[in-house]
């Protein structure tokens, strides 16, 4: 089982963020945090890096659900998308595969939950 789901379109790196916000939007996904990579590792350390952010995405439903079986879930949350440019205008796109992530919990009550948001972030990657 791969840790993740992936795809790679065309367009400007904002466009490809903006298109990844809405179809998460689209199966219930907010976005809690943001991060640039690039930006934080040319402050940090200086170095140069492509275009690489990683979105916080969260159900709040289902979050809600997950942490009402397994408190310490709360480690895995929110479900991490990434969206990277490795050429002029082609980005990839890439969410974690809670089915994946979720084999190190032993809890059967996750197990339904996880199923179902791995098929909302798979939509999420095919429509774009």
């Amino acid at each position: 089982m791969n840790y993740y789901f992936n795809k790679t379109i065309n367009g400007t790196f904002e466009e490809v963020i903006d298109r990844v916000t809405q179809a998460l939007k689209e199966e219930g996904f907010g976005i809690l945090t943001e991060i640039d990579i690039k930006e934080t590792l040319k402050k940090k350390l200086d170095v140069d890096f492509k275009k690489y952010r990683i979105l916080g995405a969260c159900n709040p439903p289902y979050a809600h659900k997950a942490l009402l079986a397994e408190d310490k879930v709360g480690t895995m949350l929110p479900c991490n998308v990434i969206v990277q440019e490795v050429a002029a205008r082609v980005i990839e796109v890439a969410a974690v595969n809670p089915m994946s992530s979720m084999q190190a919990v032993d809890n059967d009550a996750l197990k339904g939950i996880a199923q179902e948001i791995t098929l909302k972030l798979e939509n999420v990657i095919e429509k774009l």
